[in-house]
């Protein structure tokens, strides 16, 4: 186990730790000794792998999840004024999308349940400025997508999946990120694979990926290497402005190696998940993830909910683990609680996610967490 990232001596168990191999040391070390670091044979097979192990028609990686959502929404036609319905409890990212459109956010509540959108808080929601919806597969499973979808449909919106915590999620054999217009993917540190920093956005149109790819490299008309191939390399046009969203050969590199193990990545979170599972059963307060779905998810979290009876509040728990070297965390702070979303965001009654953000808490999980590792947290639990 990696020494605490944040040089606390008193925490012996992390929340998370990246699965870092030999392999993908190996890789990375071939591709730093490439002539070309940027847009090079690592990045096309990346993205050609991604398609294969998602069955999306096209992929295209870029520097990040909240570039892919941007691109997406952009390549979409989102506008100015227009709206989009992104849930309250989902990372900021998927406001700050919309808002780099000049759009704006319609943050939604979720369901009393669980943690996807609430259907009847959506439909209350839409208006005639009602463009998108951004639903998210949070901690690794299947949102409630076919209802989405079919609002979406009656509605004449476009659905676009945050897939962040979802590389491995299925929907009736489906991998996610192909049920709406685009899916788009993190790797993150944290995330099932990883890539430092990184992300996807998978489609099945050829026109929204060749949007996507124009857009993702300053809205050039041709690729790095279709432009040295044609003999002058300066030229090509801009059709619009774009951005620098390029993932380098790196990170591309590094991303191969990783989805090759995803099977075995999810695999070990997968058993780490029932292990916690299995011995947290019938405390009462705690309220365990719906895991009956299992065959479809990727474990991405492993959340609980603290609530009454339970002798602790979910901070008190949170400090106590931390006082036993346990590091837990929440995710997340809802979008409502942030200031500037306050001001630039529209926000519905949240009554749903306010009330469980405060129980919410998501325990160690990464693929090579130890049973000690566990153990530790399931006896802080179950002594509280």
């Amino acid at each position: 186990m990696k020494k605490d990232f944040f040089k606390d001596p008193k925490i012996k168990f992390p929340a998370y730790e990246p699965w870092i191999s030999s392999d993908d040391q190996k890789i990375v070390k071939k591709a730093l000794n490439q002539s070309m670091l940027t847009f090079g044979p690592q990045l096309e097979k990346f993205e050609t792998d991604f398609c294969k192990y998602t069955k999306a028609k096209y992929a295209v990686a870029v520097s990040n999840c909240t570039a892919a959502l941007h691109l997406s929404l952009k390549a979409l036609g989102i506008k100015k004024d227009d709206e989009v319905i992104i849930p309250d409890l989902t990372f900021v990212a998927d406001a700050n999308a919309v808002l780099a459109c000049n759009a704006k956010p319609i943050v939604t509540d979720i369901n009393k349940e669980n943690f996807f959108l609430s259907i009847s808080n959506v439909k209350k929601n839409i208006t005639k400025k009602t463009k998108a919806i951004i639903p998210v597969h949070i901690y690794g499973q299947v949102c409630n997508i076919e209802e989405l979808l079919d609002v979406a449909r009656d509605n004449d919106l476009k659905v676009i999946e945050d897939c962040a915590h979802a590389v491995g999620t299925f929907h009736n054999s489906k991998h996610v990120g192909n049920l709406g217009k685009t899916g788009c993917f993190s790797f993150y540190p944290t995330k099932n694979i990883t890539t430092a920093e990184g992300g996807m956005v998978t489609t099945n149109s050829k026109k929204i990926a060749e949007k996507i790819r124009q857009l993702r490299s300053h809205g050039m008309t041709k690729s790095l290497k279709s432009r040295y191939s044609s003999g002058y390399p300066w030229v090509f046009d801009i059709v619009e402005p774009g951005y620098n969203y390029r993932m380098d050969e790196i990170r591309a590199a590094l991303g191969i190696t990783q989805l090759k193990r995803i099977n075995k990545i999810n695999e070990l979170r997968k058993n780490a998940s029932l292990y916690y599972h299995k011995n947290l059963q019938n405390i009462p307060g705690i309220i365990l993830p719906d895991m009956v779905n299992d065959k479809s998810h990727s474990y991405h979290l492993y959340t609980i909910r603290v609530t009454k009876p339970f002798k602790l509040s979910r901070n008190q728990l949170f400090k106590k683990l931390k006082y036993n070297g346990i590091r837990t965390t929440v995710y997340w702070m809802p979008i409502h609680k942030y200031s500037a979303f306050r001001k630039f965001a529209k926000v519905s009654n949240v009554v749903n996610t306010s009330k469980i953000y405060n129980e919410i808490l998501a325990l160690p999980l990464f693929p090579t967490i130890s049973k000690k590792h566990q153990d530790s947290v399931i006896k802080v639990i179950k002594s509280s």
